[in-house]
């Protein structure tokens, strides 16, 4: 009976033993294939910016299991929005949106569905993430400086000026123009020594030609400090003023329009095109159109900082940052917001940010990003770290950035009557005036 007893109980463990080892390879299995956390980002980045973009996901879903980032895309922001609108009403909403820069951050962090950067990043830090422009993100700042969104489309309109034809019309590309006069002289030449058809286009017409003629010329855009200021937390509220530096302006644009050396402006990034085609000699852009120019085979290009009145000062400012980020959504579970976060510090490695900013334009995320793009970057574009590197500088009460209420309307009647100008349809006076009139009737509205 003992034998028998014992016999029993061996045959026992070896069972249970079997089950267990089957069990633990059950669960081992398991682990091994657990399913990765998903998060969704929605985006409308285009053309280059949204292959580098795609690019960079696709390498990061490769080189860990834990989280899987799947991109949608959209054809512009306003279809986003919507998108957005429904799938937070449907409580589907994405982990992280594209919103563009509306001189209102503390309006969008408001909103129910959005949850502030901030707030994320107490709970899941980034680690050693020193930021490349912690005091000139205004727009994803609040009026405590706290980051709002992720800064990953931080971009400053600039001068782009094709070497090819600048040597062709006799102008030395090491020497681009710094002041609006001396730029007229150049496209002078362009036009008539080199035979260019296109001497000047520019993309992104608000931002260039109204919004950072202020801080470039060390003046304020709006009332009340910009707006950026803060009473009890909130920014106080701010219009326009267009003085007679705006008149001037507007005006020389005018005629450059009509003797052809301003043949293309829109406040869109068509013209973009037609300078990675090579058919114009001088583009000014956001910087975010690097990453077309630098895909066109054949370009030599280098960059400049918009043109200055040497009139109005003698050391020209800075341009003011603005651009999109990443907003975080509320609502999800903590496994996806630590993926979400976990996500945004991958972006921020010295290396993967270092080849976002060069492949496409966007600012550097952090000073590392910046060290990182130095020596293998910066050789290959005449000016385009001296101009990077400047943004670093504290910057003056003017370059801050801006808060008005209700811009994205705003800057939609301001290229409306920019157009008029332009086109010679209004006289400039006119069309500022009613711009301005217009700008505070939207300004004043909820």
């Amino acid at each position: 009976m003992k034998n028998l007893h014992e016999a029993g109980l061996s045959r026992a463990i070896r069972a249970t033993g079997r089950v267990w080892i089957f069990g633990a390879a059950l669960m081992a299995a398991g682990v091994a294939h657990a399913a990765p956390v998903q998060i969704q980002v929605w985006h409308t980045l285009t053309d280059a910016n949204k292959a580098e973009f795609e690019k960079l996901v696709k390498q990061y879903n490769k080189e860990q299991s834990e989280v899987e980032v799947q991109l949608r895309d959209f054809a512009n922001p306003q279809a986003l929005q919507q998108a957005t609108v429904a799938a937070v009403a449907a409580k589907k909403a994405p982990n992280l949106v594209q919103l563009e820069d509306n001189h209102s951050p503390e309006v969008v962090a408001e909103y129910k569905s959005i949850k502030p950067l901030y707030e994320l990043l107490a709970k899941y830090p980034i680690k050693d993430a020193t930021w490349f422009l912690p005091s000139t993100t205004s727009f994803t700042r609040d009026s405590r400086g706290r980051l709002l969104a992720f800064p990953y489309m931080a971009e400053i309109p600039m001068m782009f000026y094709n070497i090819s034809m600048y040597k062709k019309a006799g102008l030395d590309p090491n020497q681009p123009a710094r002041t609006w006069q001396d730029l007229q002289g150049e496209l002078l030449k362009l036009r008539d020594a080199a035979d260019v058809e296109c001497p000047y286009a520019s993309s992104d017409q608000v931002e260039v030609h109204l919004e950072n003629l202020a801080p470039i010329n060390n003046q304020l855009y709006t009332s009340n400090g910009n707006g950026v200021e803060a009473i009890k937390g909130k920014p106080v509220p701010s219009s326009l003023e267009f003085d007679t530096l705006y008149m001037r302006h507007v005006s020389l644009m005018a005629t450059w329009k009509q003797s052809l050396l301003f043949t293309q402006h829109t406040n869109d990034d068509k013209p973009d095109e037609a300078f990675a085609k090579g058919q114009c000699g001088v583009l000014t852009a956001s910087s975010s159109a690097l990453g077309r120019l630098l895909a066109s085979k054949g370009l030599n290009f280098g960059i400049a900082p918009l043109p200055y009145y040497a009139q109005v000062t003698k050391t020209p400012g800075k341009p003011f940052v603005s651009g999109a980020a990443l907003w975080a959504m509320e609502g999800h579970p903590a496994p996806q917001d630590k993926a979400t976060v976990e996500f945004l510090a991958w972006l921020s490695k010295p290396v993967v940010a270092a080849e976002w900013h060069q492949n496409t334009g966007y600012l550097p995320l952090t000073e590392a990003a910046f060290r990182a793009s130095e020596v293998s970057f910066y050789n290959r574009i005449p000016g385009a770290q001296a101009v990077v590197a400047s943004m670093r500088a504290q910057p003056a009460v003017t370059a801050r950035g801006f808060r008005v209420n209700n811009y994205d309307r705003i800057q939609a009647v301001l290229s409306r009557q920019l157009d008029d100008a332009l086109d010679g349809k209004t006289p400039p006076v006119a069309a500022l005036t009613s711009a301005i009139s217009q700008a505070r009737v939207i300004a004043q509205q909820r």
